[in-house]
């Protein structure tokens, strides 16, 4: 139970009352009505929410990008670089981070230091870009135009208290949650949806491996064939290597869970590390947020990760 490898990474302030938010879209299109329904909870939040010029657009050739690459990559720096703004929260997933990742001005990004960052699915590349460039703690959880943020509490609720009081959320998972492997262990939490990792591998400022990482996984609409090779190039590309242990989430649309269960078991069985499986991450319906880059521990038996301290400083 070693954290060699990977280390923690530097948490971002957490949020209070009266912060300014800004809201991107990196990825797909967003829907104008759902947009405006997330603006509202967060109103609700106390916060002030700040969106994006090119939030609502929508590719000129490619209807399944929400706007020009170099006009979402512009969106995410300009809110980052904009002194009054606390945090930036993606609106929706969707293909699309992959195209306009290495277009952000990574150097201003940086420069402009520590936010809140928080989304899923595809943004998961962008989860990978913020610890790779900057060495930072971003969430993965809800967005606001997703529907596990607008129709389900108990994710809306537990991002809520991620931003707000981190401290009170240190234990995570859901009720659901078992061992696929039993046994515990410790490491720095990684991660994300499975096909963009994978799509990662081999691109500039890619993850070489796993090292004293605890690896998170989910996805969405992958067939049970498509998941196998999708884990098996990461275990070619040594992803996984030194993983001290995998916390699973949803694997929503992905076939009969038997059967995905069984090409998870198979995939990940011989590393030979401690595995809890229905978590409560990911693509789902129940969403709860975990942070990226964090110590922390993992009991499968227990059906639990918990977080060494606070997400948020």
């Amino acid at each position: 139970m070693t954290t060699a490898g990977l280390t923690p990474l530097t948490r971002p302030r957490r949020l209070r009352p009266g912060a300014r938010v800004a809201v991107v879209a990196p990825c797909g299109p967003v829907p104008e009505d759902r947009l405006e329904a997330g603006l509202a909870i967060l109103r609700s939040w106390e916060l002030e929410p700040v969106v994006a010029p090119h939030v609502l657009d929508r590719h000129g050739q490619f209807g399944y990008l929400a706007a020009y690459d170099g006009d979402r990559a512009r969106d995410l720096t300009e809110a980052w670089c904009d002194p009054t703004v606390e945090a930036v929260l993606c609106a929706r997933g969707g293909y699309g981070a992959q195209r306009m990742v290495d277009r952000v001005d990574w150097s201003s990004i940086r420069a402009a230091g520590p936010k809140i960052f928080v989304g899923y699915s595809d943004v998961t590349a962008l989860h990978e870009a913020f610890a790779a460039r900057l060495g930072l703690v971003t969430l993965h959880g809800p967005m606001v135009a997703s529907l596990d943020f607008l129709k389900d509490d108990t994710s809306r609720e537990h991002l809520r208290s991620t931003l707000f009081a981190p401290e009170s959320v240190l234990t995570i998972g859901l009720e659901t949650a078992r061992p696929l492997i039993p046994g515990q262990a410790r490491g720095i939490t990684f991660g994300g949806c499975a096909s963009l990792l994978a799509a990662d591998l081999g691109t500039p400022a890619a993850r070489r491996t796993g090292e004293g990482g605890l690896l998170l996984l989910e996805d969405v609409g992958e067939d049970d064939y498509r998941l196998d090779r999708i884990l098996t190039q990461l275990l070619r590309g040594g992803f996984f290597d030194g993983v001290t242990g995998i916390a699973l989430g949803s694997w929503a649309d992905c076939g009969p869970y038997e059967r995905i269960r069984e090409v998870l078991r198979d995939r990940l069985g011989g590393l030979c590390v401690p595995v809890v499986e229905e978590l409560g991450f990911g693509h789902g319906g129940r969403n709860l947020t975990l942070p990226l880059g964090v110590p922390a521990l993992l009991n499968a038996d227990a059906g639990t990760v918990t977080l060494d301290g606070p997400a948020l400083s």
